[in-house]
């Protein structure tokens, strides 16, 4: 079983500080970085299934995140992270997104998407693990199977998987009826366990390396997004987490990890619109980054908090979001066999420090 709901309300005034993400480790500042923001309170601080919570940039943080390295989490439900190739699912969620269709690239198109973040969704996961990047690989230094409290992975342990040829492993709209104005969490991880089982993937086993992107559709409020009480622009868990906002989602199928990830370009600047890029080429920067932040904390530490977290409950890219841009750990471009994506850097054990690459460790 996962946590307790006691034991995870002990948590949240740690993992709160996910509210604001960390702006400079140590000898790694970035030319042409952005000014660090003070540190203020989050909306999350109240919602302890709020994991690896990408706040906006205004929201600000304590840069003492980035002093420690991350230890792993003991696993829940003896799940820590994603050990096989991940897996991702793309949801796109409600009818307000409006009829489909198919570019020349084969990926599917909506009308209801204003700024295109379901291509460059797909995009970018479809781009994972090709063209040699080595963003991925700072991932898979992390692993399971070790004792709690580790900070390293003796030889021999199961890693992190790489997302070798593409993480992406189905698209699916459902337009039976239209997303919820404010979704709660436990909606949220019900539509990824409907989605579970709309893929197939209908055991424990075959759950076990995915994880289920839900998409929520412009001008709604996943779990209060762009409203006064939810200064967010993503965050992971999943379906037993008994915290969620209108409890935990039953499962059939094995426990289901997913991702709240809602129109992100509605927030702007505050959600990374043009962070790296300029212009129109900046337009979806926020996307990619809070997509991949995502991602990245949803492979090590599938079920929160038992993967990989620092002493104060911050996970591997929540130490190293809106740090700045260019440099060894700031926010640039990383081309995949799908284009070039804005992608933040994530946190490292071996450097002690945050990275935009490392080698893949198997």
């Amino acid at each position: 079983m996962g946590m307790s709901p006691t034991s995870r309300r002990n948590r949240v005034r740690a993992l709160t500080g996910l509210s604001a993400l960390a702006l400079a480790a140590a000898g790694f500042a970035a030319p042409a970085a952005q000014a660090d923001q003070p540190v203020s309170e989050f909306a999350g601080h109240s919602h302890p299934y709020r994991h690896g919570t990408v706040p906006t940039k205004e929201a600000g943080q304590n840069a003492t995140a980035r002093t420690s390295n991350l230890k792993y989490g003991g696993g829940v439900d003896g799940i820590g992270v994603t050990t096989g190739a991940p897996k991702v699912y793309l949801v796109i969620w409600g009818s307000q997104w409006g009829s489909q269709g198919t570019d020349a690239n084969g990926y599917t198109t909506l009308s209801g998407d204003p700024s295109g973040e379901a291509v460059r969704a797909q995009q970018l996961f479809k781009g994972l693990g090709t063209n040699g990047e080595t963003w991925s690989g700072v991932m898979t230094q992390y692993c399971e199977g070790i004792a709690s409290g580790s900070t390293s992975c003796p030889s021999g342990s199961a890693h992190v998987g790489y997302p070798t040829g593409g993480a992406l492993a189905g698209i699916w709209v459902d337009g039976s009826a239209a997303a919820p104005g404010q979704a709660t969490g436990n909606q949220i991880a019900a539509e990824a366990v409907k989605a579970a089982g709309h893929f197939g993937n209908t055991t424990a086993a075959s759950n076990r390396n995915a994880q289920y992107v839900v998409l929520s559709p412009t001008g709604t409020h996943p779990d209060g997004f762009n409203t006064t009480s939810g200064n967010f622009c993503a965050w992971h868990d999943w379906n037993g987490d008994t915290t969620l906002t209108g409890g935990a989602a039953p499962s059939p199928y094995g426990d289901v990890a997913f991702s709240n990830d809602p129109y992100v370009t509605d927030m702007g600047s505050s959600c990374g619109q043009n962070y790296v890029n300029s212009g129109s080429a900046g337009t979806l920067d926020g996307v990619t980054m809070v997509f991949g932040h995502e991602y990245s904390e949803t492979v090590t530490d599938q079920n929160p908090a038992g993967g990989w977290t620092d002493s104060t409950g911050y996970e591997n890219a929540d130490k190293c979001a809106w740090k700045g841009v260019g440099g060894t750990g700031g926010s640039q471009n990383v081309t995949f066999a799908t284009g070039s994506f804005a992608m933040q850097g994530t946190w490292s054990n071996a450097v002690s420090g945050c990275q935009i690459s490392h080698a893949i460790v198997q």
